[in-house]
């Protein structure tokens, strides 16, 4: 790494706020209390932000409390003007945000930029649907009075984030939260805190008035989150990350009846068909399986390949798997990164070992890089049976576990044979197989042809144990929003 590398990672944590973002102020948490960050490139701590307790989770709720009726009174156009503000702001900082992303989550720069990218596509829209929210004026059909139907904000919300996406994953709330006049208390994960204060930052600037967005960083997730979700103070609780964790939020919310959303894990099929465009089908799937180092939840889980083509498939994707250069996501040329931490970095390995143990053919990496930092190399497994472990659960890693198969119906059958139901890939030329795979497969989304399913105006989520509820589109603002009917007799 060059000196003037250094200089700019130096910089660009300089200027991140540390503490706590309450009321529309930093303040640090009670008794100084602070949690590392790492570099998971070297497994060296970066620097130490505020680590709140339950009594500064408190204050942030109350804040937010305090600020949400005179937010829900602002004008849908103020609110989309801040967005749009926020938006030009976030461009002009991009730069030293893709730095701080890439220092504490470990992706490439390109990546952290795409992401910035991609965030900024979310804010747009949402501050073009502020201004669209919708109701109904009509007759009463019996009484021949008049109907009215309104949409209002839902109040307060709690806001949970995951580190593998910590600016995408925070916007996705934040922006349709602010469009519909909610205000919020944000926790990010403990790992990538850095992203979401710099963020805050971002949305104060733009002028997103005090307590409106509240952030709390903090090692101890259920014990400031639990006393929040339970309080009744809050009328709304959106979380993305895995399910065992989503399933213990949603059993907190009902206590108070709190409206969820929940993005949830995956666990996604990408079928080959053998008359699919094998190019289109190898980019589709390394682009999909490599990004952020495969810790996504829509990445390609189990990749079921039609047996006639299976052998030149495999050829195609060892080359192209194989020239990844892993590094430090701020160094010149590296394309992917490390895993985000031991834990997660020893998971993969659990799973790619037992997938050989029960019969797996390893044909690319599988063993963990040596030296600092949490590396694991791109890994190909071939003939994967049924009973391995990555066949239930997301491997979260950057390793393609190739699946043959013999007919539409038994990759349907084993394709949907999961707790999970978040997104599906198919690839064929065959029009009336398209649309009948994509029908019959149980997933909230479908990828036909191509390794990518989320975009701004889209919604996204999931069936089954992969979560409740939408992002993005339309559906986006509707999970911060109520219904409300107005009975008018003349």
């Amino acid at each position: 790494m060059t000196v003037s590398a250094l200089i700019v990672e130096d910089a660009a944590l300089a200027l991140v706020h540390k503490d706590l973002f309450i009321g529309g102020q930093w303040v640090p948490a009670e008794d100084n209390r602070t949690l590392d960050v790492f570099d998971p490139a070297t497994g060296e701590v970066l620097c130490a932000v505020a680590d709140a307790s339950p009594a500064d989770g408190r204050r942030a709720l109350e804040a937010a409390v305090a600020a949400q009726p005179g937010f829900a009174r602002t004008t849908p156009r103020s609110r989309s003007k801040m967005l749009i503000r926020a938006l030009e702001l976030l461009q002009e900082r991009t730069e030293q945000i893709a730095a701080i992303m890439s220092l504490e989550a470990g992706k490439p720069l390109a990546e952290a930029r795409a992401e910035i990218a991609s965030t900024g596509d979310f804010i747009q829209h949402f501050a073009e649907e502020a201004v669209r929210t919708e109701g109904n004026y009509q007759v009463n059909p019996v009484s021949g009075g008049r109907m009215i139907v309104t949409r209002q904000p839902i109040g307060t919300a709690i806001l949970i984030t995951p580190w593998n996406f910590p600016l995408s994953q925070a916007a996705r709330k934040l922006a349709p939260s602010i469009a519909a006049g909610c205000t919020s208390v944000v926790k990010p994960a403990k790992e990538t805190p850095l992203t979401l204060l710099a963020f805050a930052e971002v949305l104060k600037d733009a002028g997103v008035p005090d307590g409106v967005v509240n952030v709390v960083t903090t090692s101890d997730s259920n014990g400031v989150m639990e006393p929040l979700i339970r309080s009744g103070l809050a009328r709304k609780l959106s979380f993305t990350g895995s399910t065992p964790v989503g399933v213990k939020l949603l059993e907190q919310a009902a206590e108070q009846v709190l409206s969820t959303s929940m993005e949830l894990g995956g666990n996604a099929p990408f079928i080959v068909f053998e008359d699919a465009d094998l190019t289109v089908a190898i980019d589709s799937l390394v682009m999909n399986k490599m990004w952020n180092a495969g810790q996504t939840c829509t990445s390609a889980n189990r990749i079921f390949v039609h047996s006639s083509i299976i052998d030149r498939f495999q050829e195609m994707l060892v080359e192209r798997m194989s020239a990844f250069v892993q590094g430090r996501g701020t160094d010149a040329g590296v394309n992917l990164g490390p895993l985000i931490n031991a834990r997660q970095l020893a998971a993969v390995g659990a799973m790619v070992k037992d997938a050989v143990d029960v019969g797996a053919k390893l044909v690319l990496g599988g063993s963990p890089l040596p030296g600092a930092g949490y590396f694991y190399p791109p890994t190909i497994l071939r003939d994967v049976p049924e009973t391995a472990a990555l066949n239930r659960d997301e491997i979260f890693g950057p390793v393609a576990a190739l699946i043959p198969f013999e007919s539409e119906e038994e990759v349907v059958r084993r394709a949907n044979d999961t707790d999970y139901g978040l997104v599906s890939y198919l690839f064929t030329e065959d029009l009336r197989r398209a649309v009948r795979v994509a029908e019959d497969l149980e997933s909230g989304n479908v990828g036909l042809n191509r390794g990518t399913v989320a975009y701004a105006a889209a919604p996204f989520g999931g069936v089954k144990k992969s979560g409740l509820g939408r992002e993005g589109a339309k559906e986006g603002i509707e999970e911060f929003l109520e219904t409300k009917f107005i009975a008018l007799q003349l």
